[in-house]
């Protein structure tokens, strides 16, 4: 019987078995079609998660109070990303996020993307404060790179107060990150930012986003978790947004949201794991700890994580 997760001779069709049954993912446009009434025998479930983040390098010269990532200049190896890349495609993951820090920072970062769209068929998205894409990065990136999110914590003083960045600036490198391929936009829910939820939203599609990601601050070691207050605003400018972009919330947040998931049945390291810039895995990139990967691989760690997985968030 054919392994689901060997499908390297398409050109952008992936086939994944699991719990929900048969998931079928096209990278290119960004189709998913779930076949639910397929029962996948257990035998034949995908071992790698749905999706794995990557951070590239924890480098990164913004220095924004929210951030969880740790201030180091860890990076991990051009040849053990692309080794690692390779097992989770071999295992049915179908989107790799490479982050940070910042990504673009990554010395070989768009040689890497590179790799990823041709070498594999992995769906390649990142996220960035988006302030190293220029023209001549957008080259080359273009065609590489299926999805994009880009950091926009407020708008116009918000902004700049949390990022220290021009905001005409990065609506500038909005029109040239457009013409790389689709992108959305993230924005991380505070007491600050809530209030710009409206125009945060009005430029991401003025500018051509497609989605708006909301993500309710989280607990580091330097700020609190949203407030229940806030929480409570976020969820009526849901209920009440009316506009063109698609809105996403992160998992940790979704309750009480309108949010659809046909895949409940595969969750946890089934649906997703980060791999951090010292090459630890992990359930989340929030987690303190996690599991280095050795040389028995990626896989290997997973098991070792799945057995030893704690609420160790900072």
């Amino acid at each position: 019987m054919k392994n689901f997760t060997n499908n390297h001779q398409a050109d952008h069709w992936k086939l994944r078995g699991g719990p929900a049954g048969l998931h079928v993912f096209n990278r290119a446009t960004g189709l998913n079609i779930l076949d639910d009434e397929i029962s996948v025998p257990v035998a034949l479930w995908s071992r790698a998660p749905r999706n794995v983040s990557i951070a590239l390098t924890n480098r990164c010269d913004l220095a924004c109070v929210h951030c969880f990532a740790p201030k180091s200049r860890d990076a991990l190896p051009f040849d053990t990303i692309t080794r690692w890349l390779c097992e989770l495609d071999a295992n049915g993951t179908l989107g790799v996020g490479f982050g940070g820090g910042e990504p673009t920072l990554y010395p070989r970062f768009a040689e890497l993307c590179q790799h990823a769209a041709r070498e594999t068929t992995l769906s390649v998205s990142f996220t960035t404060h988006g302030h190293h894409i220029d023209h001549a990065m957008a080259d080359s990136l273009h065609g590489n790179v299926h999805f994009i999110r880009v950091s926009m914590d407020g708008v116009n003083g918000t902004y700049e107060s949390i990022r220290r960045r021009s905001f005409e600036a990065l609506r500038g490198r909005l029109k040239v990150i457009q013409g790389i391929s689709q992108f959305g936009v993230n924005v991380v829910v505070n007491e600050r930012t809530i209030g710009d939820l409206d125009e945060v939203a009005e430029v991401a599609a003025d500018s051509g986003a497609a989605e708006l990601l909301l993500l309710p601050q989280e607990r580091t070691h330097t700020v609190s978790a949203i407030a229940a207050a806030t929480m409570r605003e976020l969820q009526c400018w849901v209920d009440g947004y009316g506009g063109p972009l698609k809105l996403c919330i992160n998992e940790a947040h979704a309750e009480g949201f309108p949010t659809c998931d046909p895949l409940v049945a595969e969750h946890g390291l089934r649906a997703y794991a980060h791999i951090d810039a010292t090459g630890a895995v992990k359930p989340t990139s929030y987690h303190a700890t996690g599991i280095a990967v050795g040389e028995g691989g990626v896989l290997e760690a997973l098991d070792l994580l799945a057995g030893d997985v704690t609420e160790d968030r900072p």
